[in-house]
């Protein structure tokens, strides 16, 4: 159902839209336009470049779309899909979810060809542009709703040879951290269609928040070039964290339920530890304040083992059930690796 002017073998720089087919109130023949950037020069992997999976979320959008004025076909080899706000809806709207459907594009795949909004896209990229593509990189961030230390992340797949690749990919971001994660709230996620289908796959959680610094994008924009040039599409001279002068990389992971933590009730978010602290098993990270029960002694957020206070909630008022703190335990490449 999703059509697009543009043509995936043509050399040179292209500029388009994906046109999603979507009928509503006011409109209907109506579409959806997601703005996408096809580079193609020369012999060389195809990488997938996607922003905005989740629409709050803008650190990669604006990546993507500085690449997609930027970078010039001579400075390619082989090609670079572009889709800085993959969720266009969501992106608009400045939502988690799209407004349109409801759903969450990171829960959606492989989608369906005549379903939903979001289940087209997700349809698309399953069947059309993953095969296309031998890497994918989708840039996350904790949006509104939470605020992580910025890292580059993967997922632990069985596959050696690809978890190898994935792994060197996922350090040339050269960001402080690089976190291994599970998955703890449904299937349907972007990046593990990807890996199903052989890719080597980079996400990333950059920070979070409405009011992105400076730092977080330079890290987001400086990464997502180096892991280019890493895989061999574009063109320049690859970075590691001694040529820069840092020191070695944080690289943790949080690959059990209880790494996860849940809001026991709901009420106000009191954080009481500093984002990418060291914490202990049974230390006290926050507390959940009673808005109609001040009187009440809050409710203690406990770490349920030892490690880097990676990510915590960005909003105060907060749900019974909400993830407020992710604790990741330090791990060594061997350990990753040989798992």
């Amino acid at each position: 159902m999703i059509i697009t002017a543009l043509d995936f073998e043509k050399p040179g720089k292209q500029q388009g839209f994906l046109q999603v087919p979507y009928s509503h109130n006011l409109g209907g023949w109506a579409n959806v336009l997601i703005p996408i950037t096809v580079i193609t020069h020369g012999k060389g992997p195809t990488v997938l470049v996607l922003g905005g999976n989740h629409g709050d979320e803008y650190q990669g959008q604006i990546a993507a779309m500085k690449l997609a004025r930027e970078l010039a076909p001579e400075m390619v080899r082989g090609r670079i899909v572009l889709i800085p706000s993959l969720n266009f809806p969501a992106a608009r709207a400045s939502t988690r979810l799209s407004p349109l459907d409801g759903m969450n594009m990171n829960r959606a795949f492989p989608g369906q060809p005549e379903g939903a909004v979001t289940s087209q896209i997700a349809h698309y990229l399953t069947t059309v542009l993953f095969p296309l593509s031998d890497v994918v990189i989708d840039i996350h961030s904790g949006g509104r709703s939470m605020e992580f230390v910025p890292c580059s992340t993967m997922h632990l797949v069985s596959d050696r040879e690809q978890r190898a690749r994935m792994f060197d990919a996922m350090l040339a971001w050269n960001s402080d951290f690089a976190f291994l994660y599970a998955d703890i709230a449904g299937t349907g996620l972007l990046p593990v269609e990807a890996e199903n289908q052989g890719k080597l796959v980079v996400t990333t959680e950059m920070g979070g928040g409405e009011c992105i610094p400076a730092a977080v994008h330079r890290v987001t924009q400086s990464g997502l070039r180096n892991v280019l040039i890493h895989v061999g599409v574009l063109k320049g001279r690859k970075h590691t964290r001694a040529s820069l002068g840092l020191p070695p990389v944080i690289l943790t992971q949080g690959l059990q339920r209880e790494d996860y933590l849940l809001a026991p009730e709901s009420g106000v978010l009191e954080i009481a530890t500093d984002l990418g602290a060291t914490v202990r098993r049974g230390q006290i990270v926050g507390f959940i304040h009673h808005l109609e029960r001040p009187d009440r002694a809050p409710e203690a957020i406990v770490a349920q083992s030892s490690g880097y206070f990676i990510c915590m909630r960005a909003p105060c008022l907060t749900q019974q059930g909400d993830c407020v703190a992710v604790i990741a335990q330090r791990v060594s490449a061997r350990q990753v690796l040989k798992a």
